[in-house]
């Protein structure tokens, strides 16, 4: 006969969400080593930075945000209770999201965001498109070392 799991209170959907971290999250870590694996060195959540991205390689201002499906709204899973609380919740991050990139991208950043699950199926193309960025900037910073764009 199969266990049934009691329904979940107030101290265990707490419990459950005690368990959700801001930084260091099972996605970010797999981005993270598969980067360093292929010579990408980089800063983790830094906090001078808006947003506190998940990577940011300063010299090449890039940012990096690892964005969970639930939590910024990619997700066809639908909350059960407190509905409202949790479609105004994900909707705000949704705007906060937004509102960082445009105002990272204005202060001359180039700004990626991967979904969870993107990073989670396909880790190579994520890997392959931050490689790209950084071979573009690369190439420019050289061509201005080389006097390409004072002429």
């Amino acid at each position: 006969m199969k266990r049934r799991e009691p329904p979940a209170t107030n101290e265990a959907v707490r419990r459950s969400m005690l368990g959700n971290t801001k930084k260091d999250t099972s996605i970010e870590l797999l981005l993270r080593h598969a980067l360093f694996k292929r010579g990408v060195r980089y800063r983790k959540n830094v906090k001078s930075i808006l947003g506190t991205p998940d990577i940011a390689i300063k010299k090449y201002r890039l940012v990096v945000f690892c964005d969970g499906d639930f939590w910024h709204g990619n997700s066809n899973h639908s909350v059960k209770t407190h509905k409202k609380f949790w479609d105004e919740k994900i909707k705000r991050n949704r705007e906060r999201d937004l509102e960082y990139t445009i105002r990272l991208r204005d202060d001359g950043w180039t700004v990626i965001r991967f979904w969870e699950s993107e990073i989670r199926n396909d880790l190579d193309s994520c890997v392959e498109k931050i490689l790209n960025v950084i071979y573009n900037k690369k190439t420019i910073i050289t061509d201005i070392c080389n006097g390409m764009y004072l002429k």
